[in-house]
């Protein structure tokens, strides 16, 4: 079953598994089953390129519940996570992808009761009036209750200073994340150096969230791996040649080092042009097409203005 995802804002979904796996879930209810809990969450993420740091700490997490129902069954005392989260990185780092994940792992892993996702931004939170700010996002926390709610450009709630309705839906946020800590989980996310920056702005904000995880740009390398991870999910094949001429254009991106290099966002507009243009220069030729033809991707494809 998948997670509910509302008010998607259409991002693209930066990290592809080449096909569907099929994983059992993690021990959850009375359906207890006989495996491995970790080898089971090297699963789920194995098409997560990289984010190791990421894979460590939800084993902390699933271990921390499963000795925490340990310690009750023993009557000993046991305390529930607050898990509300910090995710920083540049466009196309998979910061919205990972939330979204982690809101069905955590659902199998009993952390949350429900597993659904709500992605927010400042709008959904901020209000016209007095109040109504307030109003909008206590609403928005009771709907995102027993799932995860995620907010992306957070820091987009301060950038009107202190008389801005944004810092009333801070204040909103800071008050449900005490009172209502484990019955759902925050994510705050952002580009790097503008989360410092709105921390920075509120005193004490930034120790409310235990889990804190940088999302770093990806290499050339790990690209690459992205890229031929959405080509098979598509069913496209790379010739030979392709190959090499879709990693000297990402190299090159990746040398001019700009600002605004969004990563998985950048490959995946390169895949998306070069279909087209694969489109193209078939039609060009009327002919009957082999599934091979219409599966090959050539230089020819990759040549063209990014």
């Amino acid at each position: 079953m998948e997670a509910q995802v509302t008010n998607a804002k259409g991002k693209i979904n930066i990290v592809l598994k080449n096909r569907q796996q099929e994983t059992e879930p993690l021990q959850s209810g009375a359906a207890k089953r006989d495996i491995d809990p970790f080898r089971h969450i090297d699963q789920e993420f194995a098409s997560f390129i990289g984010m190791e740091k990421l894979k460590k700490t939800i084993k902390e997490i699933y271990a921390n519940v499963h000795i925490s129902q340990k310690r009750e069954a023993a009557g000993l005392k046991q305390e529930k996570q607050v898990l509300h989260m910090l995710f920083e990185g540049n466009p196309g780092t998979g910061k919205t992808t990972v939330a979204r994940k982690l809101a069905t792992v955590f659902r199998d892993m009993d952390v949350l009761d429900k597993g659904h996702f709500i992605e927010a931004e400042r709008a959904d939170l901020v209000g016209e009036y007095i109040g109504h700010t307030a109003q909008k996002t206590r609403a928005l926390i009771q709907r995102a209750m027993g799932g995860i709610l995620f907010i992306d450009e957070a820091y987009s709630l301060a950038r009107g200073g202190e008389k801005d309705f944004g810092k009333e839906a801070i204040d909103t946020l800071v008050k449900h994340m005490e009172d209502a800590s484990n019955r759902f989980i925050l994510i705050l996310a952002g580009y790097p150096r503008e989360m410092r920056h709105f921390m920075s702005l509120n005193p004490g904000l930034r120790s409310r969230f235990p889990i804190q995880l940088e999302f770093p740009d990806y290499k050339s390398e790990q690209l690459m791996d992205i890229a031929k991870g959405m080509l098979v999910e598509k069913e496209y094949q790379l010739t030979k040649e392709a190959e090499w001429k879709l990693k000297e254009i990402i190299v090159q991106q990746k040398a001019k080092r700009t600002a605004d290099f969004s990563n998985a966002r950048f490959v995946r507009n390169i895949i998306e042009k070069a279909i087209r243009m694969q489109a193209v220069r078939l039609v060009r030729h009327d002919h009957h097409l082999s599934t091979e033809e219409l599966m090959k991707m050539t230089v020819a494809d990759l040549n063209h203005e990014e």
